[in-house]
């Protein structure tokens, strides 16, 4: 094989991405994500599917995340670098909450990938940190799957495009949403098209 072939696997819903609340690692999926990943996992026709036979599974350490692959019947080993990003302490409140008490400290977040207002960790931190997990993958030669927070495959796909940073606003990723990259070279390539059983 000459090529990556890298599935990011949005995990499925929680109450703290329901309620627009900034989660944190011990969020599991709530009931309908539980049952949406359930149901993911029995449209796979030979009980792999479209998520296909890989080499490698990772995920991030978040309880969400952990979940979603357990559900979908994976078996993945924990990778650090795919945590999502630690909000200090706007962790467990509610972008309103904030927004009402904060309003200046949240919109220099949103506006600023740099800031940390909340004593925690910045999206270009977060970008880094993705970014490097992803530059090492490109070299692997395998297929790998890997679960994690929507936040998290935002900035790995506006790091592996080569985006400007600020545009991880623009970059939607639904739960249980899967990007597929593909690593050629130096380069990463993303995949657009139907589910394909391997």
């Amino acid at each position: 094989m000459t090529a990556t072939s890298l599935r990011l696997v949005a995990h499925a819903h929680t109450t703290a991405l329901r309620q627009a609340r900034f989660g944190g690692p011990d969020d599991g999926l709530d009931e309908g994500g539980r049952r949406a990943a359930l149901a993911l996992a029995q449209d796979r026709p030979d009980r792999r599917g479209h998520l296909g036979v890989d080499r490698a599974c990772l995920s991030s350490p978040a309880a969400a995340a952990t979940q979603t692959a357990d559900a979908l019947g994976l078996l993945p080993t924990i990778e650090a670098a795919l945590a999502d990003c630690d909000y200090g302490d706007w962790t467990g409140r509610s972008i309103e909450e904030i927004a009402v008490e904060q309003p200046q400290a949240l919109h220099e977040w949103m506006s600023e990938p740099e800031s940390a207002p909340h004593g925690g960790q910045s999206v270009a931190a977060l970008r880094d940190r993705v970014g490097r997990w992803l530059d090492r993958q490109r070299g692997a030669h395998q297929r790998i799957t890997a679960v994690a927070h929507p936040l998290v495959i935002r900035v790995a796909v506006v790091h592996a495009l080569d985006l400007p940073l600020a545009t991880y606003r623009q970059v939607d990723v639904e739960p249980l949403a899967i990007v597929r990259l593909t690593g050629r070279g130096s380069r990463w390539h993303l995949r657009l098209g139907p589910p394909r059983v391997a």
